[in-house]
């Protein structure tokens, strides 16, 4: 199995950044504006990419597996492209000093493929603008998010 790991430092209070996790209007706000479902254990939520021209690129469905507050949020994927079927996100957070720390792992890749190096890029964009969204009040959520190749 394949992980992608990442850390990032937050200078806010953890409870705003486990907001931004744990809430359809969160993720709406750093990972995609078109994000619909209900953030609670055991339900569903769907979020779906856009070209800046409003046309669909892709969409993916994970469950809630755990929301434990100011701590963690884990969802599992039961719906996207094929890699990341039956694979798990998780972020775990902590502070130190003023820093809340987020540890994200997207796990239980099948394999490293192309798709995986895309994937880890395009995951560091996306809790770089989770960043911004809680220390600035303006995430970069699809589609307005860096583009990095010809897949986005």
């Amino acid at each position: 199995m394949v992980d992608i790991i990442h850390r990032v430092g937050i200078t806010a209070p953890i409870s705003e950044v486990y907001k931004a996790l744990a809430s359809v209007e969160g993720i709406q706000g750093w990972w995609t504006q078109t994000t619909t479902g209900t953030s609670a254990e055991g339900k569903s939520i769907r979020v779906q990419f856009n070209s800046r021209e409003g046309v669909e690129i892709g969409s993916m469905d994970m469950l809630v597996k755990s929301l434990e507050s100011d701590k963690k949020v884990h969802w599992h994927f039961t719906g996207g492209p094929e890699e990341w079927l039956g694979t798990d996100v998780t972020f775990d957070l902590h502070t130190e000093g003023d820093h809340t720390i987020v540890l994200f792992g997207h796990r239980n890749w099948k394999e490293a493929v192309e798709f995986t190096a895309h994937c880890s890029m395009k995951w560091a964009i996306f809790l770089l603008s989770l960043k911004e969204l809680v220390e600035t009040g303006n995430g970069r959520p699809s589609p307005n998010d860096v583009k990095i190749d010809n897949w986005n």
